[in-house]
């Protein structure tokens, strides 16, 4: 009978593709939200973050400016990110950003490539915030969220 070793490499096949979507899953665990480490933020719930992040708040809550720094638009980390801390899917996220720029209420954070180059641009200024993968952590940026 020939479907029997078909059947065994199709069942080989589907179990592999679940290790790769668990393997995922738990990667997408590792996300972190980071100010520079000269920043004077210790701690962030995720409704202060999402309010910054989505044009709701300007300011940290001691006062000081909170500028957003997104990362590219399609990554899976920010996907992630505004799925987890606003409920937001792409497309309401989208959504959300057409209505706040017709309306002229705000404007949606500025995009940089991948998490190396967040880290980079929020070590060099205690005004920005951004998320980044945690495997992407270092002492230039102190983490105010770790989001699971």
């Amino acid at each position: 009978m020939r479907t029997l070793p078909f059947m065994r490499r199709l069942a080989a096949t589907l179990f592999a593709a679940g290790l790769l979507a668990t393997a995922g899953a738990a990667r997408a665990s590792e996300l972190v939200v980071v100010v520079s480490a000269r920043s004077p933020v210790l701690a962030l719930r995720a409704d202060q973050v999402a309010a910054i992040f989505l044009g709701q708040s300007p300011r940290f809550p001691d006062g000081v400016e909170a500028v957003p720094l997104d990362q590219r638009l399609g990554s899976s980390l920010r996907d992630d990110f505004y799925a987890r801390v606003a409920g937001k899917t792409p497309a309401l996220l989208k959504a959300y950003w057409s209505k706040m720029v017709f309306t002229g209420r705000g404007q949606p954070p500025a995009e940089v490539a991948d998490s190396a180059a967040v880290r980079r641009r929020v070590a060099e200024d205690p005004e920005l915030i951004g998320y980044i993968d945690r495997s992407a952590l270092d002492a230039s940026v102190r983490p105010v969220l770790v989001l699971q």
